[in-house]
Order: structure tokens, then C-alpha cells, then sequence
């Protein structure tokens, strides 16, 4: 179980980070654009680390403060979750 969780997360991780990477090659030239809230859905479903990355990597969406403080709010979240969760199973 707690290889399929890992093989998740990294797959959900490398797919946040392609998608900033993506909706910042379409804001470049200017096509049609990836909703904000599909990439916060990307970042709460596991790729909360890709999608931070891929804001600072790409530079994208760095201004817009409901990204700067809710991509890390969203991975805090999930860290406290997780510990939580483990100790429950303790």
C-alpha cells in the first residue's frame, strides 16, 4: 500500500508541475487558458509540491496571492493530514 501511495503522489506531483508549465506556455502566446481552479484541483488531489514548484520553475502565477499563499496552505495541509492519519494508525 505504501509503495501505490508513493508511485501516486509522484505521478499526481510530476502532472502539477505540467500543468503550470503548460497554462504558462498558453499564457505566453496568448491561447486559451487552464482554469485557476483546475490547478489548485491538481494541487489537492497530491501534487501540491509540483504545482508549487512548477509556479516558481516556470514563474507563473507568482503574483496572484491566492496562489503564493494557498499552494503551500494546500501541502502544509496535506503534511499535518498525513502525520495525523499515521498516528491514528499507530
Amino acid at each position: 500500500m505504501y509503495k501505490i501511495a508513493l508511485i501516486y503522489l509522484l505521478i499526481a506531483n510530476v502532472a502539477g508541475l505540467a500543468i503550470m508549465g503548460i497554462d504558462k506556455r498558453k499564457a505566453i502566446k496568448g491561447a486559451w487558458r487552464i482554469p485557476e481552479k483546475t490547478l489548485f484541483l491538481f494541487s489537492v488531489i497530491g501534487g501540491s509540491v509540483g504545482t508549487w514548484a512548477g509556479m516558481y520553475l516556470f514563474h507563473h502565477k507568482t503574483k496572484h496571492w491566492y496562489f503564493v499563499i494557498g499552494m503551500p496552505l494546500i501541502l502544509v495541509l496535506q503534511v499535518v493530514g498525513i502525520i495525523y492519519f499515521k498516528q491514528k494508525l499507530i
